[in-house]
């Protein structure tokens, strides 16, 4: 589904990642985790085509077979992926329905798209009301990334990258989301950005993959996230 070929990206003349290749498939939910400053966010953000990562001349993309490192963030999107950032905003003036609306214009009808979000609401456990407030107005932490998933679940991509998905999430919000994730998976990959393996116990990774220093160093089954949890990064090489 989505391979970086000799991904090496720089931020105001600063190298962040160097030289990763990988590979997601199709249906498997993978968990990248490593240190503060690891360059996992970057990863995300580069994947997603944010304007301010560069990318080295021999660095590539490809999705689905087709190479779309030229392309920007909106095309990417367009193409079925998606991104959660770590700290949702707030958009004053602008209900959540609206802004689906806006971002499924002339693909599902405006009254499909409030029925549907008012379903993953009910199943993801978030108060009406909050679809009815200015975007995140309000919201408390877990709230906003329910409302992340809430509206990955109404784009429907087939790549769903969710950076820090377990952040500010106390464990009631954590096991819907996951439980939701689940069930919402299906034939999608998903990219679970995260420091902890909380999140973990109730998604359950096919794979997780250990960065450091802008690297991708290890790369194992759940088992690796439970070796992270015991002794921490120091262990898993560079």
């Amino acid at each position: 589904m989505l391979k970086l070929q000799s991904l090496s990206v720089s931020i105001n003349g600063k190298q962040i990642l160097h030289k990763i290749d990988f590979e997601f498939a199709k249906g498997k939910i993978y968990a990248i985790m490593g240190p503060n400053g690891s360059g996992k966010s970057t990863l995300a953000y580069t994947i997603m085509g944010h304007p301010t990562y560069k990318l080295a001349k021999n660095s590539k993309i490809f999705y689905n077979g087709q190479e779309i490192t030229p392309l920007p963030a909106n095309e990417r999107a367009e193409k079925g992926i998606f991104l959660s950032y770590q700290t949702p905003l707030s958009l004053a003036g602008v209900k959540v329905n609206q802004l689906l609306q806006l971002a499924l214009s002339g693909k599902k009808d405006p009254l499909f798209i409030r029925r549907q979000a008012l379903k993953i609401a009910k199943q993801l456990r978030i108060n009406e009301d909050l679809l009815n407030r200015s975007l995140n107005e309000g919201a408390s932490g877990g709230e906003r990334k329910k409302m992340e998933v809430l509206q990955a679940a109404v784009l429907d991509k087939e790549l769903m990258i969710f950076d820090e998905i377990d952040t500010g999430v106390d464990v009631d919000a954590l096991k819907s989301i996951a439980a939701y994730l689940r069930r919402f998976q299906k034939d999608k990959a998903y990219i679970i950005i995260t420091h902890y393996n909380r999140i973990l116990h109730y998604l359950k990774p096919h794979f997780v993959v250990i960065m450091d220093k802008g690297k991708i160093v290890r790369v194992g089954d759940r088992q690796l996230a439970k070796q992270v949890e015991k002794s921490g990064y120091g262990e898993m090489g560079s």
